[in-house]
């Protein structure tokens, strides 16, 4: 066996299942604790600062720069009694992580002494170097300024002693350079917005929030076979590797038992989430080996990016103290599942009403079908650019795929509600179908069953599942952000057209119930082609999208180009939410990052082909060969030929694939020079998905041949079976 392999397999068997974080008392009593919450703050903060702090969490207001040198001495001595020694801006650059610049709190001071001090200007603002993140064109090299600025709706966290602020980072002219900033744009409008709707309902509603509930997928992997394995280090997923005879078929890790030692790895990331404030809820298998998720209590949207984000980097951290690595990217094996990241999507109103809640009656429940008419036709007049947001080289290996949504989008309400939009779209009296709540007497003692109205559809990628939407196409290692922003801007858009056709019935005289029922039936009927209840993988859906004018995701360069649209400059100009500035460097950066991890993976699979597989191969053939001699040296003539006939057919075998693999990376290296030559990113982009991509399908194809027909001793690479199964 290849000693790179044996070593790392020799390592893993020493790995013991181990916890780091233990308390030993009640979550409650530990809960929050590195969170500098209102709670804290009250304790911590002058009264004045404390209520311009709460103003702008509760009430959205802007908060004086006067109270901020209050608010600053508060953080810092809360997080020196937690044992932070320094405070960074936390903020989410274009490129999907989270970027962090440590300061010391402590200051020179007279007499050579030092003191530990930190300013209100320090917590409002900084300027970190804006020159080294992607910002497509926003900012030149030359051009370092940028400003990172406080953001009071997430609370500061400490993490390795370190306090961290969250934050915006825009450009010295006020471009968004980050995530964060265009979604809080998105929240704070459909905010706007849904509040008017609700008021039709409820005058005394002040607020909408939006809600997320993330469900986190990933993978793990011994940490030994994980450095090992250069294409996992380098691509976070395996550019080769011959599927398993066993792997998901059976269909038996889904809800399985957890293996020991994630499971102590899962308690010791939950507990420090706890000290980070974020209510973990559930834990499972998922259905491919070695893969799990988490879930978190639904929140407001600024406060869940946030903490998922923040529990991301908590798992890496914490993956390696349990000789695990955690494998975030969607597709890290072939042939099996990969991993998303499905956010729950809900409006709630300030006085804790689900708008989205459909009710015993939901046929006459006109706010509800007020919000659910305005997300329909939000959702299906821009299917295209929020399926295009989700869109990114490591998503469009899971994407169209038979365990992953489909690339065209669509959205399932359950028959009983379907119908109901049904008979509203064409005008008729709406009844309650649903009648009594059915039963389920299954057996015995076993206590009724109350079943929900409809069954769920998995094959959707944005489906109503009770009083919430579920929108599944957002991939695993995403910044979740970058895609609810266009959803919610889009639905922001609708309602205040909404609001704008109700106004004006009214203003005609007509009742307010008939003018919102005539406006709700006008949004159902324009927006019932994005409406789907069957099987969204099965071709005939993809037929039939294309017959209704639903634009699908062929390859993600082309999906860029939604961004540019004259449709979405006009949605996010409209709603004050990204300028035509702000998308055009969205635009370059997608195509920028598409090409620079494609350019990766393709020199690592070169490497990988060149320097590991043809060589094992070429030993595998002299063993051949050596087989060969000695058959001849014991064995007449006659059945020496006999026996010899199979080795020689492995032989060349063996001999034609190391011959085809040293031809595809010289087509492969040309393919890439050729791309290289592009002026255009967007082309440049475009000629790796459509000429790097498929000689890297072709060389993968080849290595995994390889890897069953070579002595699997000689094997240089920890195969599937083992980065898979091995606990």
């Amino acid at each position: 066996m290849s000693s790179f392999r044996h070593k790392a397999l020799s390592e893993f068997s020493s790995h013991k299942a181990e916890r780091f974080c233990i308390e030993n008392k009640p979550v409650s009593s530990f809960f929050g604790q590195n969170v500098f919450d209102l709670k804290k703050m009250k304790n911590y903060l002058p009264q004045e600062a404390y209520d311009a702090v709460l103003a702008a969490v509760e009430k959205k207001s802007k908060i004086d720069r006067s109270v901020a040198s209050h608010v600053a001495e508060g953080m810092r001595s809360w997080a020196m009694e937690r044992g932070a020694t320094h405070y960074t801006h936390w903020f989410h650059p274009l490129n999907e992580t989270t970027a962090e610049k440590h300061e010391a709190f402590i200051r020179p001071y007279s007499n050579g002494c030092a003191i530990e001090q930190f300013v209100g200007d320090s917590l409002i603002q900084q300027e970190p170097d804006a020159s080294s993140f992607p910002s497509g064109g926003l900012r030149n090299t030359f051009e370092a300024r940028g400003y990172t600025a406080w953001d009071p709706g997430s609370p500061a966290f400490i993490m390795d002693q370190t306090l961290c602020i969250p934050t915006i980072f825009v450009s010295y002219t006020g471009d968004a350079l980050d995530i964060k900033t265009p979604h809080l744009k998105s929240l704070q409008v459909l905010d706007r917005t849904a509040t008017a709707v609700a008021r039709y309902f409820d005058p005394a509603t002040e607020s909408v929030n939006v809600i997320y509930g993330l469900e986190q997928e990933y993978f793990v992997v011994d940490l030994a076979l994980y450095r090992a394995r250069p294409d996992l280090m380098l691509c976070d997923r395996t550019l080769q590797g011959h599927t398993a005879a066993k792997d998901q078929q059976l269909e038996d890790h889904y809800f399985g038992n957890i293996p020991s030692r994630v499971m102590a790895f899962m308690k010791d990331f939950e507990t420090e989430a706890y000290k980070l404030g974020v209510y973990i809820k559930t834990r499972h298998n998922e259905v491919a080996p070695n893969q799990f998720e988490f879930a978190p209590y639904h929140e407001e949207a600024n406060l869940a990016i946030d903490h998922n984000q923040m529990i991301m980097m908590v798992m890496r951290k914490l993956a390696k103290k349990h000789n695990l690595k955690v494998i975030f990217h969607e597709k890290p094996y072939a042939g099996i599942n990969g991993s998303g990241k499905h956010c729950n999507w809900s409006l709630c109103t300030n006085k804790g009403i689900n708008v989205l809640a459909p009710g015993k009656t939901p046929q006459d429940n006109l706010q509800f079908l007020s919000f659910i008419a305005c997300t329909l036709k939000a959702v299906h007049q821009h299917h295209y650019l929020i399926m295009s947001a989700v869109a990114s080289l490591s998503n469009s290996y899971r994407l169209g795929g038979a365990e992953a949504p489909p690339c065209v989008l669509s959205a399932f309400m359950g028959s009983t509600l379907d119908d109901l939009l049904d008979v509203i779209d064409k005008g008729g009296p709406r009844r309650n179908k649903a009648g009594e709540r059915s039963r389920l007497d299954v057996v015995g003692m076993v206590p009724e069953i109350f079943p929900d109205n409809t069954d769920r559809n998995r094959t959707s990628p944005f489906a109503f599942t009770g009083d919430r939407f579920e929108f599944r196409a957002i991939g695993a290692s995403a910044n979740a952000a970058s895609a609810m922003l266009f959803l919610n801007t889009a639905v922001a858009q609708q309602l205040k057209l909404f609001k704008t056709l109700v106004d004006k019935e009214i203003e005609k005289g007509m009742p307010l119930e008939d003018a919102l029922m005539k406006i709700i039936q006008k949004f159902v009927r324009e927006s019932r082609d994005i409406r789907f209840e069957g099987n969204g993988y099965s071709e005939q859906w993809q037929q039939e999208a294309a017959k209704r004018g639903l634009r699908g995701i062929e390859d993600v360069p082309a999906s860029t180009n939604a961004l540019l649209e004259d449709k979405t400059i006009a949605l996010m100009e409209e709603m004050c939410v990204m300028s035509r500035r702000e998308l055009e460097a969205r635009y370059e950066v997608k195509n920028q990052m598409y090409v620079k991890k494609l350019q990766i993976e393709a020199r690592v699979l070169g490497d990988l082909a060149i320097n590991h597989f043809v060589p094992t191969a070429i030993r595998h053939e002299n063993l051949l060969l050596e087989n060969v001699k000695g058959l001849r040296d014991v064995f007449p003539a006659a059945e020496y030929e006999e026996l010899v006939s199979t080795q020689l057919k492995a032989l060349r075998t063996t001999a034609g694939y190391v011959n085809e693999l040293r031809n595809l990376v010289h087509l492969l290296i040309e393919a890439r020079k050729k791309a290289n030559k592009e002026e255009s990113l967007h082309e440049r982009a475009r000629q790796y998905a459509a000429a790097v991509m498929p000689v890297m399908e072709r060389i993968r194809d080849c290595a995994d041949h390889l890897e069953m027909i070579v002595d699997d001793e000689l094997w240089p690479l920890p195969k599937y079976r083992e980065l898979l199964f091995l606990r």
